[in-house]
């Protein structure tokens, strides 16, 4: 896992020096192209109908059990509440600052109206066709097929197992290593920019040896949490800053809503 490390780090460090227009943007592209054509290829060769009636059907259960799942009063079962989105809230708010920031660099010119959709919507949509195009096929193997290879697999090898099931068994498992390391990548990309600049004074146009420390640092601190304490430790130092940037976060909300409101305002006037 440390050498594993050491190897993201490296082709982050690439990437990153590149700038944003070139290494981190063609490496962004190259990502989403082999993630649409596996998730194409699956929907294809895998139970086609199935996932385009789950597709729909699914977004119709999200928007009806979202609300009532993310309760965390009233309900008897705390599994879901307590053991995933209680998890996955303060894992995706100690990202916030850096997804958001990075965002808002690449997103400079562009209309709230085009912001909405492009980063809410859309990515929305296609995290729903993706679940549903591996979740669909997956059950369909275990339900239809008999295959009992996924649910028995260890978590991190579900997808392989899979996609062993399908034809060009090799070559979709290498693409989805490759998506693995990429988007591993490209997340540690977003981290160094963001770093950089906030150390920088919000410069976009930092030195190159200050990108070369942070993208070190990052790997280094990782390696470090990961010999501390394992993945436990990593996902641990993750999710305890969820907290506190919580508050951080209900502050950039209230701050941005004056600021539509006062922009709004002098349009209009």
């Amino acid at each position: 896992m440390t050498l594993l490390i050491i190897a993201i780090t490296a082709v982050a460090l690439v990437s990153v020096l590149s700038g944003l227009d070139k290494g981190v943007q063609r490496l962004s592209m190259v990502n989403m192209a082999l993630a649409f054509i596996l998730m194409t290829f699956v929907i294809i060769v895998g139970p086609t109908l199935l996932i385009a009636k789950g597709f729909f059907s699914n977004i119709g259960s999200y928007l009806e059990y979202l609300p009532a799942l993310s309760m965390p009063f009233g309900r008897e079962d705390a599994n879901y509440s307590q053991g995933w989105s209680a998890v996955y809230w303060a894992w995706w708010i100690s990202w916030s600052p850096f997804v958001g920031m990075f965002i808002a660099r690449v997103s400079r010119g562009r209309t709230v109206r085009e912001f909405l959709i492009s980063v809410m919507l859309v990515p929305t949509v296609v995290s729903i066709l993706w679940m549903t195009a591996f979740g669909e096929t997956a059950i369909h193997q275990q339900l239809d097929s008999g295959f009992q290879g996924v649910q028995n697999a260890a978590l991190e090898l579900k997808l392989f197992v899979m996609l062993d099931q399908l034809p060009l068994a090799t070559i979709t498992s290498v693409v989805g290593i490759i998506l693995v390391i990429v988007f591993f990548v490209t997340s540690s990309d977003s981290g160094s920019l963001v770093i950089d600049s906030i150390t920088a004074g919000g410069k976009v146009d930092a030195p190159t040896s200050q990108r070369v420390f942070w993208c070190l640092i990052e790997g280094a601190i990782a390696i470090a949490l990961l010999l501390g304490g394992g993945l436990d430790g990593l996902q641990a130092a993750a999710v305890s800053t969820g907290l506190p940037f919580t508050i951080v976060l209900v502050i950039a909300c209230y701050a941005i809503v004056k600021g539509l409101i006062s922009e709004l305002k002098q349009h209009k006037s």
